[in-house]
C-alpha cells in the first residue's frame, strides 16, 4: 500500500466532521468489524484532527464515538502488533509513542471533550476516552485494562486511573485483567455519567445544536443499573448484582499485600469464592507482566500527573517489546486462540526484583518526555 493509500485508509477508519450548526466536532472510530481497534494510522488521524480543531473557532466541543453497536474501541489492533513485534517491534514502539501523546492531548484538550464509552471499551479505547472531560457509559459498557493477559501492563494512562481507584479496586482489576460494567466504571473513576444507549441519539442531537456539553450530559444521565455488573471472572465474569462495592472488604485486604505472591496467598486463603476465582485469573496471566504491573501501580500512586504516568508506561511497554511474553500472549489470545500461553519465565517465583526494576528504568535516548 502506498503512503497516500495508507493515509486514505486511516482517514476512512476515523471519520471526523462538524455536526449540526452548534460547532460539534464528531470523531467516529470506524472499524466496527474489528471492534474499532486502533492502528497507527488511526492514531495519526485523530491527532491531526484534534490539532486542527483546537485552533478552529467553529468547533465548540468534541464527541468521540465508535461505529456499530458492539463497542467504542477494543484497544490496539493486536494482529498488526503481533506481526510487528515478531519482526522487531519498531513500529509498535512508534505506535506507543504517538498513542500516549494523544492520550495526554485529550486530557488537556482546550475544548470540552465528550467520550461515549458504549459497549466494549478496553486498553487503547480507555486511553481515548477515560481522560476526557466528560465520560459516558451505557448499559452495554464493558470496561477493562486487559494487558496482563497478553504479557503487557496497563498503559494509555490506565496505570494512573487504576492507582487512583478507591481502595485496592485498581490493583484487583490491573492484575487480573477483569472487566467491569457501568456501575463499577463510575465507582472506579473511569466514567462520570450513565446514559441509557436509547438516549444517545437525543443527547448527540442536543450537543450538535450547541447545548452545553457538561450540563446536557448530566441532564440525560440516570443512576447506573448494578444488575449484571462484570467483575472478577474473566473477560465478562460476574461478581453478582452488587458489583465491586459489595466485595471491597476482601479486595482491600488481599490486594494490600506488598508482593504478588502474598496477594495470591491471601486470595486463596480468604475462603471467598470470588477471591479464589481472582487468584486463578491472576495466575493465568503473564507472571512478569503481573509483577511489573503491581510495581507500576504502586509507583503511580506517587506520580504527580498523567504525563508522568505515561512516561513510566512508555518505559515499561518498550521493555516488554524486548521480552517474549507480549508476542506469546497475543499469539495465544488472538492469533491461534488456544488460550494456552507459554510464559517465560513461567512462574511468579522466577521473576526477579532486578527484572522488575529493569522495566521501570529510564531508557537512555528513548524517553517519552511528557512530564
Amino acid at each position: 500500500m502506498s503512503a497516500g493509500a495508507a493515509e486514505t485508509a486511516a482517514v476512512q477508519e476515523v471519520q471526523a466532521a462538524l455536526d449540526g450548526d452548534g460547532g460539534l466536532g464528531r470523531i467516529v472510530l470506524n472499524r466496527p468489524r474489528a471492534l474499532n481497534s486502533l492502528t497507527h494510522g488511526m492514531i495519526t488521524a485523530i491527532r491531526a484532527t484534534l490539532d486542527d480543531w483546537a485552533a478552529d473557532d467553529r468547533v465548540r466541543a468534541v464527541v468521540l464515538t465508535g461505529a456499530g453497536e458492539r463497542g467504542l474501541c477494543a484497544g490496539a489492533d493486536l494482529r498488526a502488533m503481533h506481526a510487528d513485534v515478531t519482526a522487531g517491534g519498531a513500529g509498535t514502539r512508534a505506535f506507543f509513542r504517538d498513542e500516549y501523546r494523544v492520550n495526554a492531548l485529550i486530557a488537556r484538550y482546550p475544548k470540552p471533550f465528550v467520550a461515549v464509552m458504549d459497549g466494549i471499551t478496553m486498553g487503547g479505547g480507555i486511553g481515548l476516552s477515560a481522560h476526557a472531560a466528560v465520560r459516558i457509559v451505557t448499559e452495554r459498557s464493558v470496561i477493562a485494562m486487559p494487558e496482563t493477559r497478553i504479557g503487557l501492563t496497563p498503559d494509555v494512562g490506565g496505570s494512573l486511573l487504576l492507582a487512583r481507584a478507591p481502595g485496592e479496586f485498581g490493583t484487583h482489576l490491573g492484575l487480573t485483567s477483569a472487566s467491569i460494567g457501568p456501575a463499577d466504571a463510575l465507582l472506579c473513576g473511569f466514567a462520570d455519567h450513565f446514559v441509557p444507549s436509547s438516549r444517545l441519539p437525543e443527547l448527540l442531537d442536543a450537543l450538535a445544536g450547541g447545548a452545553d456539553p457538561a450540563a446536557t450530559v448530566a441532564a440525560h444521565a440516570e443512576p447506573a443499573p448494578t444488575a449484571g455488573t462484570t467483575g472478577a471472572g474473566g473477560a465478562t465474569g460476574t461478581t453478582g448484582p452488587a458489583g465491586l462495592a459489595a466485595q471491597q472488604e476482601w479486595i482491600d485486604t488481599c490486594y494490600a499485600a506488598d508482593t504478588v505472591e502474598e496477594i495470591v496467598r491471601r486470595l486463596l486463603d480468604s475462603g471467598v469464592p470470588e477471591a479464589k476465582e481472582a487468584a486463578e485469573l491472576l495466575l493465568g496471566n503473564s507472571p512478569t507482566a503481573v509483577k511489573v504491573t503491581l510495581a507500576a501501580l504502586r509507583r503511580a500512586r506517587t506520580l504527580p500527573s498523567l504525563e508522568a504516568a505515561l512516561d513510566q508506561e512508555y518505559r515499561i511497554s518498550c521493555a516488554a517489546l524486548d521480552r517474549p511474553d507480549l508476542a506469546e500472549g497475543i499469539r495465544a489470545q488472538v492469533i491461534d486462540k488456544d488460550r494456552d500461553p507459554q510464559w517465560s519465565p513461567r512462574t511468579l517465583a522466577e521473576v526477579t526484583e532486578a527484572e522488575i526494576a529493569s522495566f521501570l528504568a529510564p531508557r537512555e535516548g528513548d524517553e517519552l518526555g511528557l512530564a
